[in-house]
């Protein structure tokens, strides 16, 4: 069975090009640094070098294993700085980026417990309803709402949200209450601009049947607390997320229409950049976040 404590010898001897440099760099004597190289070419059944009296190279076994032993290091060095970084306390500047409606809402009450806890972390919190590059360095982590594409960057669901729609209540004094989602043809909308889609909507009622809507979009906006701001004002329906309305809709400044029929439930994400591991303050960020959203949906 091959002993990965012989590696590290070996690795010295091929990185150096010598027995006696390798050993002056691991600190013990020359035959040592030989014994332990002659025993991992015995277990191995393979000669790792070719020796002359005035060099020493590396045969193409010796290549292919100096290639895996160098993985190998890699894993142990990232092992070790991972359980270090568990060790350590959270600290330097976290960077979030996410969708402004939820950021406004949600996340900053979240931030706020953070730095009490983490007093030696500050925040930097980048609130737009676009994308951004997680690649390019700028930030720790994305919070992304509804449905994410196909992506290589690592994701996490933390909690989902359900869209409501949603009126004024002067707005729907001006309508017969829909019944069905075709009802709602005559009704103007307000609705998010940065969409895909947003004048189609699919509904749901608890026999399963599924109704499309191409809504009567009459303002667009570029943001959802904008949208919510049209409903609010009477300018128009709206489609919004149950974070964003539960508070307007319990103090009867919007009122639900069709609450017998569902509209798709989208998650909330966490995106990280493409790195082997997190920092502590990513990693207790994510579990106050998860902690939060648990709650929410429970409350």
């Amino acid at each position: 069975m091959l002993k990965l404590d012989r590696l590290s010898y070996f690795q010295a001897v091929a990185d150096t090009g010598s027995f006696t440099q390798a050993a002056d760099r691991l600190g013990v004597t020359k035959a040592v640094v030989s014994a332990q190289v002659a025993r991992l070419e015995e277990e191995l059944g393979v000669s790792l070098f070719v020796r002359t009296t005035r060099s020493v190279t590396l045969t193409e076994d010796g290549e292919l294993l100096l290639g895996h032993t160098r993985q190998i290091q890699l894993e142990a060095d990232s092992a070790e700085e991972a359980l270090n970084s568990k060790r350590a306390a959270p600290t330097g500047v976290l960077r979030i980026a996410a969708p402004l409606d939820y950021g406004q809402t949600f996340l900053v009450p979240v931030l706020t417990k953070f730095r009490s806890i983490y007093p030696a972390c500050t925040v930097e919190l980048d609130l737009r309803d676009s994308m951004v590059d997680l690649q390019s360095g700028n930030w720790d982590l994305s919070i992304r709402l509804g449905w994410l594409s196909e992506s290589s960057l690592k994701s996490r669901r933390v909690g989902s949200f359900m869209l409501h729609l949603v009126a004024s209540p002067e707005l729907a004094a001006r309508f017969d209450d829909p019944v069905l989602p075709d009802d709602l043809a005559p009704w103007p909308f307000v609705a998010n601009a940065v969409l895909r889609d947003p004048t189609r909507h699919e509904f749901t009622n608890h026999e399963g049947q599924r109704v499309r809507l191409r809504s009567n979009v009459v303002a667009g906006m570029t943001t959802t607390p904008a949208v919510l701001a049209g409903a609010l004002s009477g300018l128009g329906a709206a489609i919004l997320p149950d974070f964003l309305v539960a508070e307007p809709v319990a103090a009867g400044r919007l009122v639900q229409l069709l609450p017998d029929w569902r509209l798709p439930e989208g998650g909330i994400h966490i995106v990280y950049p493409p790195a082997r591991f997190r920092p502590p303050r990513v990693v207790e960020f994510t579990k106050l976040l998860v902690d939060a959203e648990k709650h929410r949906r429970m409350g």
